[in-house]
């Protein structure tokens, strides 16, 4: 009785002392782990890694196909008919009388005499062109006036004019035939030609309009 109360006492110590034992070393062990760094180790490798998440922008969407531009179609040019073709029409200006109705008279109507018709004066001809003559006088040759630019500039040369006389022997119109290579000396012979007298050019004892050529002479002395 006295032998089994006291082994159940020292059952209970031993066993406390086991766990007690047993609480130490885990302790010792936990620290050897920490000193060592293998327990920092083991906890990095447990512990999940970060895992680290990058917002990707999506690309832009591709750009719309450009519209298709429809051609448009021009309006042919209205086409113009040609004009027809003149005709050349001739009108006959003589009227046709019917002929008179025979009147229910006594007495026998006299055949009336026709009278001649008289033919209608032919229209005088038109005067002809004034043609290009010689041999025409002067009755006040032209007396030219030397430009004083040209004096200054030294020119010189001969001017041809046709000039138009008329009926009268007055000057009507010059033009420069051919140019003595200054406008001032054609000038200057112009107005010269268009101050001259002419004696009339006859022709058949009647004075017409004529053309001749005058030449003008300008030269430093």
């Amino acid at each position: 009785m006295n032998a089994m109360t006291m082994d159940a006492p020292q059952a209970l110590g031993l066993a406390k002392l086991g766990k007690f034992s047993a609480i130490v070393a885990i302790h010792a062990g936990l620290f050897y782990l920490l000193q060592t760094g293998m327990l920092r180790d083991a906890v990095h490798a447990v512990l999940p890694q970060v895992v680290t998440v990058s917002f990707v922008t999506p690309p832009p969407p591709p750009p719309a196909p450009p519209a298709k531009t429809v051609p448009v179609l021009q309006q042919a040019p209205a086409i113009t008919p040609p004009p027809l073709p003149l005709l050349n029409i001739t009108v006959d200006n003589t009227i046709t009388l019917p002929p008179a109705q025979p009147r229910s008279n006594d007495k026998a109507s006299e055949p009336a005499s026709a009278q001649p018709q008289q033919a209608a004066p032919a229209p005088p001809a038109p005067p002809s062109a004034p043609r290009l003559v010689q041999g025409v006088e002067y009755v006040r040759p032209p007396a030219p006036v030397y430009p004083t630019i040209s004096r200054r500039l030294g020119e010189s040369g001969v001017v041809m004019l046709r000039v138009l006389i008329s009926e009268k022997g007055l000057p009507e119109q010059a033009t420069i035939q051919k140019s003595s290579g200054s406008g001032n000396l054609d000038e200057a012979g112009r107005s010269a030609a268009m101050r001259t007298l002419f004696k009339p050019y006859m022709e058949d004892g009647k004075p017409v309009a004529v053309y001749v050529l005058v030449p003008i002479n300008f030269q430093l002395s």
